[in-house]
């Protein structure tokens, strides 16, 4: 893959909501973006029409893992690490603790694996970023989160970490952290049910969309080199806090 004209950056989770909005937001600022997920026909779909290149990639499979690497070459400016998600809702006494072991992996295991394969590619770049999408469960708790809340905390964490472990090189590290963001199906996958999945969004004016944490990724992206953005919360303007949600008009 040819690197010589264009910046490259690499998206987790593209094929769908906020990895797809990422990867067209940073084609659009001039990289060229390596669409990294499981659903191969998307993500095919989405570098054609972007140019970028597609790669099959399970976050939580240390092989695939190591071909995407293979695939990115010897540099890369942007990794945004967003594969990620929520299952089930159960209280922490009637918890699935697969579902758990699953968010862990996904969240918190995959990012690991994803940077350790990553930054060798990084550090050849003049200016490397990591991006990890969070979020606001990240920060606090909430009832029927635990698993959830307990693997954002522990990304939260991680990006914490490896901008300490990373200080005194030139690798930025950024949380972004999305309140309340209405994808088609993040809440369809934690909820396995259409109805449940829409309540969540139901009377809100204006929740977040993918397009939104795609743009404040292109924005960090955009920035100086010497200039980090640690975290960067967005929220919608009726989501005052994580158990705060005005739910009705608000824009007229």
């Amino acid at each position: 893959m040819s690197t010589q004209h264009h910046p490259v950056a690499v998206v987790t989770g593209a094929s769908s909501g906020i990895g797809e909005a990422t990867a067209r937001a940073l084609a659009g600022a001039g990289y060229r973006v390596v669409c990294a997920a499981r659903r191969t026909d998307r993500i095919t779909a989405l570098t054609e029409e972007i140019g970028g290149t597609a790669v099959t990639c399970d976050v939580t499979d240390a092989g695939s893992v190591t071909a995407l690497a293979e695939v990115v070459g010897p540099r890369l400016d942007v990794l945004v690490n967003n594969a990620g998600g929520a299952f089930g809702a159960d209280r922490v006494e009637g918890a699935d603790l697969d579902q758990w072991r699953q968010m862990y992996e996904v969240n918190v295991l995959g990012v690991v694996r994803v940077t350790q394969a990553l930054l060798p590619a990084l550090r050849a770049s003049r200016s490397p970023l990591i991006v990890n999408v969070g979020s606001t469960a990240g920060q606090v708790a909430y009832v029927a989160g635990g698993g959830y809340t307990a693997a954002k905390h522990g990304l939260h964490a991680v990006s914490q970490t490896m901008r300490l472990e990373l200080n005194g090189e030139p690798v930025r590290v950024t949380e972004i952290v999305p309140g309340m963001v209405h994808t088609p199906e993040f809440s369809l996958v934690r909820f396995g049910d259409q109805a449940r999945a829409d309540a969540v969004y139901a009377d809100v004016d204006g929740p977040l969309v993918a397009a939104d944490v795609a743009e404040a990724v292109r924005w960090v992206a955009s920035l100086p080199r010497h200039v980090n953005v640690d975290e960067l919360v967005l929220r919608p303007v009726a989501q005052a806090a994580q158990h705060q949600l005005h739910r009705g008009p608000i824009f007229r």
